[in-house]
């Protein structure tokens, strides 16, 4: 579990509900029809934006903003120069009995076993870190296009509110409740965008640019394992993939 999601989100609405509560009466907050204006017609809006499956399909996205497992660099680098020690050793062949839980290692891995050639190996594999960032880019656009519409859909409601409030000025009774429709839709749209979208939208592209990152690492092991590299040749230029902290960390530990 991401644990600074969790926190981020749930302290960002507790620290908003604890101001509505320090504010006096917290049923001022709350009106349906605003809600109806911003939740409803954001989601919808959004659902027009995408095929229907996909846009059913966001669940599943969602949970990797929360829950996502991915390998640290270093499990992989140490993996690489594993497989580059025992590819040098006993040949690709000494590679086919491996257990390497990263999908796309196991993949080059298999492609190295099969005798394909070096260029066969680097496109397909760069294709796979295209494709796979596209699926994870997509995924985060429905919270972008959320992001973008709830604060619009606040606006809406805020002129619905201020045409109500105008057409019964004759009325005092009638321009509180207008009033408040103008005004708590521009807040619910704020909300939605900044403290739901906005932040599970940028995580996820985290995710995306993580695992990314680790796959052109694996890329590249895969390509100096295939050319025969010394594994520790291959070790060092796979550090560059760790921070320069951690670079000088690993290196001060093979001293």
């Amino acid at each position: 579990m991401d644990i600074a999601t969790l926190i981020g989100i749930i302290g960002a609405i507790g620290f908003v509900v604890g101001a509505i509560i320090m504010s006096g009466d917290v049923t001022l907050f709350i009106n349906v029809q605003s809600l109806f204006i911003v939740v409803g017609g954001s989601l919808f809006i959004t659902l027009a934006n995408f095929p229907l499956g996909q846009f059913f399909a966001t669940g599943r996205v969602l949970v990797k903003a929360f829950f996502f497992k991915i390998e640290h660099p270093q499990e992989l680098i140490d993996t690489s120069v594993e497989m580059a020690d025992s590819a040098r050793k006993g040949g690709f062949l000494a590679l086919e009995e491996a257990e390497i839980s990263n999908r796309f290692f196991r993949k080059g891995i298999d492609m190295l076993v099969d005798g394909h050639d070096a260029e066969v190996v680097k496109q397909t594999l760069s294709k796979d870190i295209q494709m796979s960032f596209s699926r994870h880019e997509e995924g985060a656009r429905f919270f972008t296009v959320l992001a973008d519409i709830a604060p619009a859909m606040g606006m809406i409601g805020t002129l619905i509110g201020l045409v109500g409030m105008l057409a019964n000025m004759d009325d005092p009774k009638a321009i509180g409740p207008a009033m408040a429709v103008a005004l708590l839709t521009t807040l619910y749209g704020a909300f939605l965008a900044n403290v739901i979208a906005i932040p599970i939208k940028n995580k996820l592209m985290l995710r995306a640019e993580q695992e990314k990152l680790n796959q052109q690492l694996v890329l590249d092991a895969i390509l100096g394992i295939q050319d025969g590299q010394n594994p520790r040749v291959i070790e060092g230029m796979l550090r560059n993939y760790l921070a320069e902290s951690q670079r000088v960390s690993g290196d001060e530990g093979e001293d």
